[in-house]
C-alpha cells in the first residue's frame, strides 16, 4: 500500500507538472524569410525566452495571405515576419491583422512610413531592391551578351535562359509586377512582360528560387532580390547582378500581428525581439543580405548599396491595396501567364 508519505511526494510533482505546462506560453509564427533566418529568429527567441515554445512555419507571401484570410475569425497564426510588405499591407487593409503596440518612433527611419500606411498594424523590419542575375559561365558559354536594362529581357536571345517566381504565391514577383506597372504604365507593363515571358522557362512558387537555379546554372538569368542573390555570390557562385538602367523598386520586409491572436502577449514580445538592432544585425549570420530597419543595427558590407541604385518612388499605399492587388494579379492570370504553369 503506498504511504501516505508517497502520496504526499507524487501529489507535489504533478502540481509542479501542472504548475510548468501552465506557466510555459508559445507563439505561432509564420516565416516568409530564406529558412536559415527564420530557424535563427526562432532559437534565439526561444533562448532569451525559455518558457515560451516557437511553434514556427515557412510559407511565401501569397501563401500565407491566403491561409490567414481562410482563417479569419480563427486564426491559428500569432504573428506573421518577414517577406514583402505589400501582402501585409493588404492582410492589415482587409483588417486580417492588428495594431502590435509596439512604440517604433525611436527606433525607425525609413521604415516608419510602413507603420503608419498601415495604422501600427504592420511594420518594417529591411529593405531589398529588385534586381537581375545572370550566371557569367552560362552566358559565355552561349555567347549571349547579359542584359543591362528590363526591356533586355524581351531579346531573342534570352529565349528559354530566364527563370522568375508566379506573382500569384511570391511577393517577389508581385514587387516586379507593381515595379513595371510603375516604370512603364499598365498597359505597356503587361506587353513588356508578356515578351519576357516568351523568354522564361519556369515561373516558380518561391521568389528566392530563380537565383539558386541560376547560381546552379540551370538558367542563366533570373529576377529577383538582389540581396538573395549577393547571399549566392558571397558562396561562390557565379553570379553577376544587374540593377536595371530604367530603374527599379523595392520591398519593405515586415511583421504583424494576426488579429485575434490567441497568444497576444507573446505577439507583442516577438515584434519587440524583431525590431531589436542587436536582432537585426544577426540576419548576414544566415546569409540574409537586407538593409535593416533599425537605424542602430549594423547594415553587412556585402548588402546592397540602395543609394547607389536607382530605385522608384514605390507607391506601398496603392499596391499594398487589396483591389489593385487582385486586379493587377488578374491581369497577368490573363495575358502573362502560361497555360501550364
Amino acid at each position: 500500500m503506498t504511504s501516505d508519505k508517497s502520496k504526499a511526494m507524487l501529489t507535489g510533482v504533478f502540481a509542479t507538472l501542472l504548475t510548468s505546462t501552465a506557466l510555459a506560453g508559445e507563439v505561432n509564427v509564420i516565416c516568409s524569410a530564406e529558412q536559415p533566418w527564420c530557424d535563427l529568429m526562432a532559437n534565439a527567441f526561444e533562448a532569451e525566452n525559455p518558457d515560451t515554445k516557437v511553434l514556427m512555419v515557412r510559407k511565401s507571401t501569397g501563401e500565407t495571405l491566403a491561409q490567414i484570410r481562410a482563417e479569419a475569425g480563427n486564426p491559428k497564426v500569432d504573428v506573421w515576419w518577414g517577406g514583402t510588405g505589400d501582402p501585409h499591407l493588404i492582410a492589415a487593409e482587409e483588417d486580417l491583422t492588428q495594431p502590435s503596440g509596439v512604440d517604433t518612433s525611436e527606433l525607425l527611419g525609413w521604415a516608419q512610413n510602413m507603420h503608419d500606411i498601415s495604422d501600427g498594424k504592420t511594420v518594417g523590419i529591411y529593405a531589398g531592391a529588385l534586381g537581375v542575375a545572370y550566371n557569367v559561365d552560362v552566358l559565355e558559354d552561349k555567347g549571349i551578351t547579359p542584359p543591362a536594362c528590363w526591356k533586355d529581357l524581351t531579346d531573342s536571345s534570352f529565349a528559354g535562359e530566364i527563370q522568375v517566381a508566379n506573382p500569384n504565391s511570391s511577393g517577389t514577383a508581385y514587387t516586379e509586377l507593381a515595379t513595371f506597372v510603375q516604370l512603364f504604365g499598365e498597359d505597356e507593363a503587361y506587353r513588356l512582360l508578356a515578351e519576357i515571358g516568351k523568354n522564361v522557362n519556369s515561373y516558380t512558387k518561391s521568389g528566392s528560387a530563380p537565383s539558386k537555379a541560376a547560381a546552379r546554372g540551370e538558367t542563366g538569368i533570373s529576377i529577383g532580390f538582389m540581396h538573395d542573390m549577393v547571399k549566392l555570390a558571397s558562396d561562390g557562385f557565379p553570379l553577376k547582378i544587374v540593377a536595371p538602367c530604367e530603374g527599379t523598386g523595392y520591398e519593405v520586409g515586415a511583421v504583424s500581428i494576426i488579429k485575434g491572436a490567441k497568444n497576444p502577449e507573446e505577439a507583442k514580445k516577438w515584434v519587440e525581439f524583431a525590431l531589436r538592432a542587436d536582432i537585426q544585425s544577426r540576419a548576414p549570420e544566415t546569409g540574409s543580405f537586407q538593409v535593416p530597419s533599425n537605424s542602430n543595427a549594423e547594415v553587412a558590407e556585402e548588402s546592397p548599396e540602395l543609394s547607389l541604385i536607382k530605385l522608384i518612388d514605390y507607391d506601398f499605399a496603392t499596391y499594398g491595396a487589396s483591389e489593385t492587388r487582385k486586379r493587377l494579379l488578374a491581369r497577368w492570370d490573363k495575358e502573362v501567364k502560361p497555360a501550364s504553369n
